[in-house]
């Protein structure tokens, strides 16, 4: 059986391909502030806000929900080298808990899997595409649910102690990503 999360991150998959093969991005995500993290719906495991954006769900105790917990994990293996730790950014690049403040899911996508240039001023930045790299691609809502958790202070600078169990859905669909 396909989740519709396997076809869209085939999906994602295509479209990265697609994108680099014609040297550009595609059409840039529709500028709107994210909606208020709090999660409205709950599917195997994975939560989501109002706008149907994945979101986090720390309980009272601390606990958080799996993705948050893959997400702390995944943004650790491929993102901190730049972005700091903990999303707190570098002199390299910006940080990532300031930046999901205003920036939706979308658009988050949208930069992760086609890269962005800024070069202004003689201060260049440039995050390269990872839109080919199934180490971020098949864990792209983790780490988008672990900085929003961080950039509304719903969590703090340490790894996550408690956490969820990973549910069927979830691994099966990392399996379907990864190609397993």
């Amino acid at each position: 059986m396909v989740s519709s999360l396997t076809l869209t991150r085939a999906g994602a998959f295509f479209l990265a391909a697609f994108s680099l093969a014609l040297g550009s991005t595609a059409s840039r995500a529709e500028t709107t502030k994210p909606a208020d993290p709090k999660p409205v719906k709950e599917e195997g495991g994975r939560y989501y806000d109002v706008d149907g954006a994945p979101t986090y769900n720390i309980k009272p105790d601390g606990q958080v929900d799996w993705l948050t917990y893959s997400g702390y994990r995944r943004y650790h293996a491929e993102c901190h080298v730049c972005h700091g730790p903990d999303g707190m950014g570098s002199t390299y690049a910006p940080a990532l808990a300031d930046s999901l403040k205003t920036m939706n899911f979308d658009q988050f996508s949208e930069v992760v899997v086609g890269g962005r240039q800024n070069l202004s001023n003689g201060n260049d930045r440039v995050m390269p595409s990872f839109g080919l790299n199934k180490n971020v691609m098949c864990y792209l809502d983790d780490i988008y649910v672990y900085l929003r958790a961080r950039s509304n202070d719903a969590l703090g600078r340490v790894r996550p102690a408690k956490r969820d169990e990973k549910s069927k859905e979830i691994a099966d669909a990392e399996k379907a990503c990864l190609g397993e």
